[in-house]
């Protein structure tokens, strides 16, 4: 690798992180003296980071070829990733690939191969079959939740995928879970086994657990009260099924809880959507599957729900992981019929939260959404939304909160007190000298 002009220092200040964590120091070195890496680690204890400065080290800035592939279980982690290494700003080029993204726009980006290509074994996969990538140099592999990935079916095709890559020299698996076995396939010899993960499974020192008894076998009032009781706070339900999620969702809904539902049967548009909206405060409860156990960048979670007791140990360790991340704290709370009793595979002490029948909604969110039909393809970032609302729109800086930015369109979090009138004043104005479609996201 030939050198560059940014250093460990800069990139963490672009990240806005203080320092690396202990994972994420063994991690570079390991990296340093060793080809084969398996990274043990919780759900949001830094992994990305973890993978993505050892592959740095490796990039050549005078190899114009895709270096690096990074093979992920979700289009959301693939999300995550490109988002992280763009905003470490080295000035070498990221390209996602993962389905409900056109593929179309794919070959496009891969035209002028990134160093780093991060995306789904499907789609990766299909564009090697079309031959949109460029195979020869990629000499880095990296299989971030690697186990997640062969749970969900994909292994046929990482195996396509790494029979495919004549030239890897360096590979990385990456796991929140200890006990998967590595397939041959993938041509892990001798590595260094890096273990973070806590001797207690399923608890850690700031994750409390409890649980709520439910009168009847259908629970929906019983959690309609618990969502009461706990208040406005960030909070995820979990469902097993997709038809559970629609369902609850719409049962909240009508008894006056704002909320968004997640699940994989959604169009792109539309779990963005309901991801940006839970992230920025539209909306405090997300009803969701498992699929979003893992992967998903989201800060602050307090509270998980378990509507629906989870199948597997795995399945429980993921869906707990969502809060009581870093150094936050955070409550998972099991729901149950009078029916159903806590898995053998939670042997931790639960205690029971009794939930006031005096209950009262919580407080409405004070942010409300607003989708623009324009994105990074149309060369809009963040600065051009936040003056155009801002001049154009008359909000002031605290009006305006979290902005997401995608391909083809953005999201932005506008005080809902102001989304009225700032919605009249820009009807009729242009972004970068372009009109249009601006409304509240739906």
């Amino acid at each position: 690798m030939q050198d560059t002009d940014y250093s460990l220092d800069t990139i963490l200040s672009n990240l806005q992180i203080d320092a690396l964590n202990p994972m994420q120091e063994a991690s570079l070195e390991a990296n340093k003296q060793h080809d084969n890496v398996l990274l043990l680690s919780a759900t949001g204890s830094g992994k990305t980071l973890a993978f993505l400065l050892p592959i740095l080290q490796l990039l050549d800035v005078s190899n114009k070829q895709t270096q690096a592939m990074i093979i992920v279980p979700s289009r959301e982690l693939a999300q995550q990733i490109e988002d992280v290494f763009r905003r470490m700003a080295t000035g070498f080029k990221i390209t996602s690939c993962y389905g409900g993204h056109k593929r179309e726009t794919e070959e496009n980006n891969l035209i002028e191969p990134p160093a780093l290509l991060v995306g789904t074994p499907g789609r990766i996969a299909d564009h090697i079959r079309r031959g949109s990538i460029t195979i020869p140099f990629i000499t880095t592999l990296v299989l971030d939740e690697f186990d997640k990935s062969l749970e969900l079916g994909f292994q046929e095709e990482v195996s396509f995928i790494v029979g495919s890559l004549p030239s890897i020299q360096k590979r990385i698996l990456t796991s929140a879970t200890e006990a998967v076995e590595i397939p041959n396939f993938l041509g892990l010899k001798d590595a260094v086994r890096l273990h973070f993960l806590s001797e207690d499974k399923t608890i850690d020192n700031q994750l409390i657990l409890q649980k709520v008894l439910s009168p009847e076998s259908d629970k929906v009032d019983t959690l309609f009260k618990l969502i009461c009781h706990l208040g406005s706070r960030p909070t995820i339900v979990f469902c097993n099924h997709r038809e559970s999620v629609n369902r609850t969702s719409d049962l909240l809904t009508k008894k006056g809880i704002i909320n968004e539902f997640y699940h994989g049967a959604l169009e792109q548009q539309e779990r963005d959507s309901a991801l940006c909206k839970f992230r920025n405060g539209t909306a405090n409860v997300l009803i969701t599957t498992d699929l979003a156990s893992r992967g998903l960048d989201i800060p602050n979670i307090r509270f998980i729900i378990h509507y629906h007791l989870p199948a597997t140990e795995d399945v429980y360790i993921h869906r707990n992981g969502r809060t009581a991340r870093m150094d936050a704290s955070g409550t998972a709370i099991l729901l149950l019929s009078p029916s159903e009793t806590i898995p053998n595979f939670i042997t931790d002490t639960i205690e029971e939260l009794i939930v006031s029948e005096a209950i009262s909604l919580p407080e409405k969110p004070k942010w409300s959404t607003l989708f623009i039909a324009a994105g990074k393809k149309d060369k809009v970032n963040k600065i051009d939304i936040v003056g155009f609302l801002s001049n154009k729109g008359q909000l002031k800086k605290e009006d305006i909160g979290l902005i997401e930015v995608k391909d083809f369109f953005s999201f932005v979090a506008v005080r809902k007190a102001k989304v009225g009138e700032a919605l009249q004043l820009i009807r009729n104005e242009k972004i970068k000298n372009k009109k249009v479609k601006i409304e509240v996201a739906k």
